[in-house]
């Protein structure tokens, strides 16, 4: 099969807060949204499982996911494919032919995928990206997070979008992206992906990422295999310590307000190894772990990607 060049870097949007950081509400959450289609996932960190194989074939073949807001589909292009786009963005591919997509919170419906073949011609699939269902979350902490003032805030915050922004322009050859992800810490869910937040009455970034309430201290494990590009020991404004893991083909995870951080820029890490321990550090009113993802420009909801949360 022939296969066009894979990418190599990814280019970062800024966000008005890079990585929304954020606090887990003072009471027990609302029931959670409807349950939407899911990646399988493992209950307890473990080795990493074998890339499910695909067989060749003239058209798109779809191995795990659904197109839905927050959401990803890992997937095989048509033999002969040399470049594959998503809406027009070109997606890298594997020399396997696999590849990933994902759908941001916000994602509009229909996207056209489209694979463009040796001899000119045009593998399209219309994808219908199914709605998310988000709430509102009321959070009684200032919007500017560990920072002492909005003066402070404004002066400390655009270094710390600079090197979030440059940690996700890494792309490594690893294959985290293809493995089904599993939870990083197991506990009460306590903030929900997608949900609009106000901080102390000032509307802030709609919640980039899932919270899992937990004791300071307890262990957190890497979802899927990969390798650290950043490691903030010194705690951010609004996330505090903050760890990101890339996957590879332009996926990442977000680690924010740890306690601890146990593994170190450029280290290579497996699927099930311990990161770190989870703290309060950054914009929390209690012992969390946020756990983010994004590819690309888009955010992912952890639950798409890991199913439900063990209980």
């Amino acid at each position: 099969m022939t296969l066009g060049l894979r990418a190599r870097s990814f280019a970062a949007w800024p966000l008005l807060l890079g990585v929304a950081s954020c606090v887990p509400p003072a009471s027990a959450p609302p029931a959670p949204p409807a349950p939407q289609p899911s990646l399988p996932s493992a209950a307890t960190p473990g080795p990493a499982s074998a890339p499910v194989p695909a067989p060749a074939s003239a058209d798109f073949t779809i191995l795990r996911g659904a197109p839905v807001q927050g959401g990803a589909l890992l997937g095989q292009v048509p033999e002969a494919t040399q470049g594959l786009a998503l809406d027009g963005k070109p997606v890298p591919v594997a020399a396997d032919g696999g590849f990933l997509i994902a759908f941001d919170r916000d994602a509009a419906t229909p996207q056209r995928l489209v694979a463009t073949l040796a001899d000119g011609r045009r593998h399209e699939r219309l994808l219908d990206v199914a709605p998310g269902s988000w709430r509102i979350e009321h959070i009684n902490a200032p919007w500017r997070g560990g920072a002492s003032s909005d003066a402070e805030f404004a002066r400390r915050r655009p270094a710390e979008l600079a090197q979030i922004a440059e940690a996700r322009r890494v792309d490594h050859d690893v294959d985290g992206w293809r493995q089904p992800f599993r939870w990083p810490a197991t506990g009460r869910l306590s903030g929900f992906f997608g949900a609009q937040r106000v901080y102390q009455g000032k509307p802030g970034a709609y919640h980039s990422g899932t919270d899992i309430a937990v004791p300071a201290g307890t262990p957190f494990y890497a979802p899927a295999s990969g390798v650290v590009v950043l490691a903030a020991t010194t705690p951010f404004t609004l996330e505090g310590k903050l760890l990101i893991i890339d996957h590879g083909m332009g996926l990442n995870s977000a680690f924010l307000h740890c306690q601890r951080l146990d593994v170190n820029v450029g280290e290579r890490v497996s699927q099930g190894q311990r990161l770190g321990t989870v703290g309060q550090t950054g914009r929390a009113t209690g012992p969390h772990l946020h756990w983010g993802i994004k590819w690309r420009d888009a955010r992912l909801d952890p639950e798409t990607l890991a199913g439900p949360i063990p209980r």
